[in-house]
């Protein structure tokens, strides 16, 4: 686990040493602050790959918003080959929840 720990920390220090963060724009006003809180966009842009899949391709699986919450707090790999594994988060539900309905939204 430490060793994927510090996998997902080098990659969102180069992301941000590069400049590669998904703009602010891309995300509506509501949404904005929480991608913010927890860091979402260091990995993940709307519609283009980073280190984490893009929404857009997240809201092409169908996922229901409880499965995208429960992968939040607990991602398998297997969902996702090709990517480095996503470290769990601690988002809180209501935010998930929120986080999870605007990226189905992108369908």
């Amino acid at each position: 686990m430490k060793k994927i720990s510090k996998l997902i920390f080098s990659a969102v220090i180069a992301l941000v040493a590069f400049g590669n963060q998904a703009k602010a724009e891309d995300f509506p006003a509501d949404i904005k602050p929480l991608m913010q809180k927890y860091t979402c966009f260091a990995c993940h842009k709307v519609d283009a790959r980073l280190v984490g899949p893009a929404y857009k391709d997240v809201a092409k699986k169908k996922y229901s918003v409880d499965k995208i919450v429960g992968l939040m707090a607990k991602p398998q790999p297997s969902n996702w080959p090709g990517y480095p594994p996503m470290a769990p988060m601690t988002v809180p539900k209501d935010d998930a929840v929120k986080i999870a309905k605007w990226i189905n939204s992108l369908k």
